[in-house]
């Protein structure tokens, strides 16, 4: 059983009455709509997510919750936003690695210490990957050969979640790893179809396809549990690596948000992302209710993640 399970997910089993009692109880708390600032334009997975979980969360509340696009500087534009605004709970924040990873460059108003985490919505571990008719068949293949020459490896911009996950792999293997920066995930994927590239950093939402046709071999997860959807991929913890990086997307307040409201939203979110509409969505994009944890969960992972992001990039010179 996860961990997430214990300590969040117990509040799915609530009712409707005793939600609305712990809403009641919250002074009063919402009486006014919710806001979730997104980082991105409307359309991506993590709009998407957002607005899934927005939908699903104003059924649990008497309140309209709805998304708010503030796109730009890997998320400082979103974070300026919401700096701007009260901590009363009414305004909450999407996070991925890419909001840590602008906080330690210090390119955000805002820092790790400033905001609280509320829940999470998706994590969706970076998986390992060579091309299908690859000689790496194991992840052992992979580092033997990285030990003994030089990986090409694709991800997306330097500083970014696949460049900081791929060099921290490289840093507990004991392998060497040219990093190859792309666009967009879309076309390193295509660099690794082509042969471009030895092997990448992915996600099982954009890989389904091609793993299920062979056209990709996952070797191993980023995490600390295999995944449901590849059951027989090892993870990268039980060959004694600690390095465990997710496209993770979840739910953040300003600090000083009472506590109580904090509580009502965490409820609230959890019940709406256990409904059948939200379980759908997840098994969509290859993941399932393993995705969804609280805010003790969620907020150790955003404080794991920003820890293991300086210090790599520490490592790699990318902070004074």
């Amino acid at each position: 059983m996860r961990h997430w399970f214990t300590t969040g997910i117990l509040a799915v089993g609530i009712t409707s009455a005793s939600l609305a009692s712990l809403v009641q109880a919250a002074d009063d708390f919402p009486t006014e709509p919710i806001e979730i600032a997104v980082h991105t334009s409307p359309g991506g997975g993590t709009d998407t997510t957002a607005r899934m979980v927005a939908l699903s969360t104003q059924e649990q509340l008497d309140s309209n919750v709805f998304v708010q696009n503030k796109k730009g500087g890997g998320g400082s534009v979103a974070m300026s936003y919401v700096s701007g605004k009260p901590a009363d709970g009414y305004t909450l924040m999407a996070v991925t690695p890419t909001h840590l990873f602008t906080m330690l460059r210090g390119k955000s108003p805002i820092g790790i210490d400033d905001i609280q985490g509320v829940v999470r919505a998706t994590d969706d571990p970076i998986i390992i990957m060579a091309r299908g008719n690859s000689d790496y068949e194991t992840i052992d293949d992979l580092i033997e050969a990285g030990q003994s020459g030089i990986i090409k490896w694709g991800g997306t911009q330097i500083g970014g979640v696949d460049h900081i996950a791929a060099m921290s792999f490289a840093n507990e293997a004991d392998i060497q790893i040219s990093y190859v920066p792309f666009d967009s995930g879309a076309e390193f994927a295509a660099a690794l179809s082509r042969g471009d590239i030895d092997a990448a950093g992915l996600n099982i939402s954009e890989t389904q396809d091609q793993i299920a046709a062979g056209e990709f071999r996952p070797l191993a997860v980023m995490a600390e549990e295999r995944m449901g959807a590849l059951p027989d991929v090892p993870t990268l913890a039980e060959n004694g690596m600690d390095v465990a990086f997710s496209t993770v997307r979840g739910y953040v307040v300003l600090k000083d948000t009472p506590q109580e409201r904090v509580d009502a939203l965490e409820q609230a979110m959890l019940a709406g992302m256990e409904s059948e509409r939200y379980q759908e969505y997840l098994d969509g994009i290859g993941l399932d209710s393993a995705s969804i944890a609280g805010a003790e969960v969620w907020d150790k992972q955003i404080r794991r993640m920003y820890e293991a992001g300086e210090a790599t990039m520490t490592d790699l010179g990318l902070l004074e």
